[in-house]
């Protein structure tokens, strides 16, 4: 950056924040999160409760290739449920209460971008939502003896997305949310909308066709039928994938449009 001295042009270097000012924040949003006790817990009890409700039963119901009720429904139901809550209802309420108390106003005037919080709220979420994931996994596997997918490397791969998607989502949610509360209720509704179609509270059977199709192309029914066929050992459907790409580009589009730092 240029200014004059003396009718002399200088330069002076725009100092950017390092390493030690993005772990700095890291922490402060840890701390944060850690401190929102319904927050911290919520994504991660309930599906584990839900696991918990129906493993005894799913885990005796065969399926195919050794596979069982729990290792081909109930676990993916459960991970999706985990990114789910985590992306949609608990990272938008954070963000809008940065933007409700000024913080982001705040920090767009000072080298540290407002962008930073958002990349380390994200990194926040996507390891709280990995120490979910493992905690069901582990329960799954010591309490109920569930069985790892058939094909591992697809099953991360479709999680990875999955995460993406969401967040996404979550996105969206806190560039509209104009208060912490209503970005909450409007998370907590998009949360059970999506997780209504897409077989959170039984089978896509009884909805009617349109319903039914719609739920297998949205994230959340996407999410749970490709990480299916990932414990099978079956390819995952272009139709899962897509559905969850677009998710991300079109969600991701709108939140970039709409997103306001005040």
């Amino acid at each position: 950056m240029k200014r004059v001295l003396d009718g002399v042009p200088a330069t002076t270097a725009v100092h950017r924040p390092g390493p030690r000012s993005w772990g700095v924040l890291l922490v402060s949003e840890l701390k944060m999160v850690a401190r929102d006790t319904a927050g911290l817990i919520v994504p991660v009890v309930l599906p584990m409760l839900i696991l918990v409700m129906n493993a005894s039963g799913a885990g005796g119901q065969a399926v195919a290739g050794g596979r069982t009720a729990l290792d081909v429904y109930v676990l993916p139901l459960v991970f999706t449920m985990v990114v789910a809550m985590t992306g949609i209802v608990n990272m938008p309420s954070f963000l809008a209460y940065y933007r409700r108390t000024g913080i982001l106003r705040r920090l767009a005037v000072t080298p540290a971008s407002p962008a930073m919080v958002l990349v380390a709220q994200v990194a926040v979420g996507v390891l709280q939502t990995a120490v979910g994931v493992a905690a069901a996994w582990l329960l799954a596997t010591l309490a109920f003896g569930a069985r790892p997918p058939a094909d591992a490397g697809a099953a991360l791969g479709v999680l990875v997305l999955t995460t993406a998607a969401m967040y996404a989502v979550g996105m969206v949610v806190a560039a509209l949310a104009p208060t912490p509360n209503s970005a909450v209720a409007i998370g907590l509704v998009l949360f059970f909308a999506l997780g209504a179609l897409g077989g959170m509270f039984g089978g896509q059977d009884g909805l009617p066709d349109v319903l039914a199709t719609a739920g297998e192309w949205l994230p959340f029914g996407a999410a749970a039928e490709a990480l299916s066929l990932t414990w099978l050992g079956h390819p995952v459907e272009p139709a899962h994938l897509i559905g969850l790409g677009s998710t991300v580009l079109a969600c991701g589009g709108v939140a970039a449009v709409f997103f306001r730092w005040e």
